[in-house]
């Protein structure tokens, strides 16, 4: 059965309360703005959560804490996801070990940021046959050419690990790029509806010259992603979660707040049976992200088990936050009230790290043996 050590349960409590008290308030107002947040990065860093992917904590407790920062702010375990899955994981499994030394200890810390940028303009899930950006060998540099798309902290981050076709041998290889190489622009995306921290950018690499050493030694081969990318689908499930106990958080604190009729709302069938149902899909997320923990920590974990994953929490985080939303009635659509806030995020653990139905299709192709699109 899986359980958290008494020492991480410690470290739990201890973080579950900073986010709460230090973090969930702080974090609107940057939401509302745009804004990226360097105060509060700089604050989850001194808590431990840029070194989740390295510092031995075990599946389930970096799991809890993905969903602890997302109870807090969904923006801000989108950054810490990527981060410790995608950038300080790729690095640690696939870097060089000169790599590793430049880079992982300002990523652990937080006070060094990267971006992971394998999305395209034209392509999104169908990356994998589709990448158009190029890698060509010139004596001792690469010459990196191409556009990246939706590629969050591109803004913000000292590099990107860029994924691109070496046009010698087809194949798709990671390069580190440093965010001030010559020919590297980040534009950053406005307007979204949700994750509105993040700051995904457009990125464009305009012939970008880089050391030959840049290339991830690991990483010569799309294959290189597979596990990372599994991983972080699974990631996005605890996300899933921990929106939902947002939501309900925040709608039982209205229900026993609010009147109506000369009683709390709390009172009412109606908005009884939204809690329950609300606090219901949250407890079944979390059980099956427990359930993918102990997969990970076996060494059993399966793409189409996270896809299933990924693809059943965000279904039901997405019901939940409506529910939510329609318990405040008017008030639901105000971020003064927080529901708002979570409404546009959710559309976003919807969509992103594999879309709902790209991940319910990999996991038909995994029950029925025959792929509907690819």
């Amino acid at each position: 059965m899986a359980c958290l050590d008494p020492s991480e349960q410690k470290r739990y409590r201890h973080a579950r309360d900073f986010l709460q008290e230090s973090i969930r308030a702080a974090s609107i107002p940057f939401w509302e703005q745009e804004e990226f947040p360097v105060g509060l990065v700089r604050e989850l860093g001194r808590q431990g959560l840029g070194e989740l992917q390295v510092d031995g904590s075990s599946a389930l407790f970096k799991g809890l804490m993905y969903t602890e920062v997302a109870r807090a702010d969904v923006s801000l375990s989108a950054l810490v996801g990527i981060h410790n899955e995608l950038i300080v994981g790729m690095i640690n499994d696939l870097g060089s070990p000169e790599q590793k030394e430049r880079w992982l200890p300002g990523l652990r810390s937080l006070s060094v940021l990267g971006a992971f940028a394998l999305t395209e303009p034209q392509h999104g899930s169908d990356i994998a046959g589709g990448l158009e950006t190029t890698a060509r060998g010139d004596g001792a540099e690469w010459i990196i050419s191409g556009a990246k798309r939706w590629i969050g902290s591109g803004t913000v981050a000292d590099f990107s690990l860029v994924w691109a076709r070496d046009i010698a041998d087809g194949q798709i290889k990671g390069f580190i790029v440093e965010s001030d190489r010559p020919g590297f622009t980040a534009t950053k995306i406005r307007h979204k509806i949700g994750l509105r921290i993040v700051q995904n950018a457009d990125l464009d690499l305009d012939e970008v010259r880089i050391p030959r050493e840049n290339l991830l030694p690991g990483a010569t081969s799309f294959s290189a992603t597979t596990n990372l990318l599994r991983d972080s689908r699974a990631w996005v499930g605890w996300q899933a979660a921990g929106i939902q106990l947002a939501a309900f958080d925040i709608a039982r604190s209205y229900a026993l707040d609010r009147h109506q009729f000369g009683k709390p709302l709390a009172r009412f069938q109606l908005v009884q049976l939204q809690l329950s149902e609300i606090l219901g899909n949250a407890s079944a997320s979390l059980a099956m992200m427990v359930r993918v923990a102990s997969l990970q920590e076996a060494g059993h974990l399966q793409m189409a088990q996270a896809a299933m994953a990924k693809a059943t929490t965000t279904r039901l985080a997405r019901q939940s936050v409506a529910m939510g939303r329609s318990l405040l009635g008017g008030n639901g659509i105000s971020t003064d009230f927080e529901m708002a806030k979570l409404f546009g995020d959710a559309e976003v653990l919807y969509t992103y790290e594999g879309s709902y139905e790209i991940n319910s299709l990999i996991v038909g192709r995994a029950v029925t043996g025959k792929s509907a699109f690819v």
